[in-house]
């Protein structure tokens, strides 16, 4: 289920941003493409279900109030937890668990310029109807 050849893009952005937990990346329908810092499958699983709920109620709300403007970032304000959700290329999503005490803009920047730099392997195929 997880992709341990891009779990090093996941862990290296943990490691230059304080106060960041875990690290997801998905594709835009919930299946869990790499995963670091999470305690098993099953809660990978749920963050990807959170995840991608999260981006499509943000699409959604793009298109009837922005004039179909593109989702950059979903930031959920939790008691002790910051949860970010982004666009990470073409049927791809980023969600990233920090702390309270993480600088949001930090955590933002630092999302934005991974993908930016990787985006190309991030993409995810759109799936084909089956027959």
């Amino acid at each position: 289920m997880v992709s341990e050849d891009l779990s090093w893009l996941l862990s290296g952005l943990l490691q230059r941003v304080r106060y960041t937990r875990s690290a997801l990346l998905l594709s835009s329908d919930g299946l869990v493409k790499a995963a670091y810092g999470l305690d098993d499958n099953a809660t990978a699983d749920h963050l990807a279900a959170l995840a991608s709920g999260l981006h499509s109620l943000a699409r959604s709300a793009g298109k009837r109030f922005d004039d179909g403007g593109d989702v950059r970032q979903v930031v959920v304000e939790l008691s002790n937890s910051l949860l970010f959700v982004s666009t990470a290329g073409h049927g791809a999503v980023l969600a990233v668990l920090a702390g309270r005490e993480a600088d949001a803009s930090v955590v933002g920047y630092e999302m934005a310029m991974m993908v930016k730099s990787v985006r190309p392997h991030l993409v995810t195929p759109d799936r084909q109807p089956v027959e």
